[in-house]
């Protein structure tokens, strides 16, 4: 079966102060557990702010870094689940799950991508 890599993005700037509440972190457990139960859920994680990021680039055959927080980013990576799916029809079923735990306040868009095997 075809694994999918969801990239969940948020905006950093609008995100709450706090974090996520604690219905949606117990929402969020639950579905997990039922991802992992039925075999789609391989494995996920939240990333820590960008103000704790590096950023590597590549150009001009020359590299350069860069601390965060990167203030020309709306939209960041604030985290991953990588799912395996029967299809991507599947994968963005368990991703819409996955973001209506959410409570209404939160902007939150997942990226859902084939990962190339082999």
């Amino acid at each position: 079966m075809p694994r999918y890599l969801s990239l969940i993005r948020i905006d950093e700037n609008n995100a709450p102060a706090d974090g996520p509440s604690e219905a949606l972190m117990q929402r969020m457990g639950e579905l997990i557990e039922e991802m992992t139960k039925a075999g789609v859920l391989l494995d996920t994680g939240g990333l820590l702010p960008t103000s704790d990021g590096v950023r590597v680039h590549w150009e001009g055959g020359k590299t350069s870094v860069t601390d965060g927080p990167f203030t020309e980013t709306k939209e960041v990576i604030g985290g991953y689940a990588m799912l395996q799916a029967k299809d991507r029809a599947e994968a963005v079923e368990w991703t819409k799950r996955f973001l209506q735990v959410h409570e209404p306040y939160w902007t939150v868009t997942c990226e859902v991508r084939e990962v190339v095997e082999g």
